[in-house]
């Protein structure tokens, strides 16, 4: 919202109206939100992911574009690192059947226990905003 407004106002301040330049300004600020939305997640999903199955960051990414989550390996990996430094993750070397060793990753005990907070809070988080839509929505 806030950059429709500033872009509005940048419009009108420059006494043009440009109907495009406002579009795109929302069309970024709707795609920065749903970014920061995703990245919200994004935890609580390799996290979930790693509760499944011991998987090393190629399949991590493969699952998580399975269920319509884009990750790049540059987000990924990061992540991965801050996690098992954390200690909710575990990692081990074993040999690839085609290339170099890959690193498998677990979760631990406390990365499981974080995982069913971060779930618990979750679906809190989900149903407050669910019932805010809902009654703004029966509103209008």
């Amino acid at each position: 919202m806030y950059c429709i407004v500033h872009c509005f106002v940048y419009i009108f301040a420059s006494h043009y109206i440009d109907l495009k330049s406002l579009y795109k300004c929302y069309c970024m600020d709707i795609e920065n939100s749903k970014a920061q939305m995703r990245k919200g997640v994004l935890e609580m999903c390799i996290l979930s992911t790693l509760k499944e199955a011991e998987l090393y960051p190629t399949e991590i990414l493969e699952r998580l574009k399975a269920a319509k989550l884009l990750v790049v390996e540059g987000t990924l990996y990061p992540l991965l690192t801050r996690l098992k430094n954390e200690g909710l993750l575990t990692y081990r070397w074993a040999e690839s059947p085609s290339g170099p060793p890959r690193k498998y990753y677990k979760l631990t005990p406390a990365g499981e226990t974080f995982l069913q907070e971060l779930i618990y809070g979750w679906y809190e988080l989900h149903d407050a905003v669910e019932r805010i839509i809902k009654r703004n929505n029966t509103n209008t």
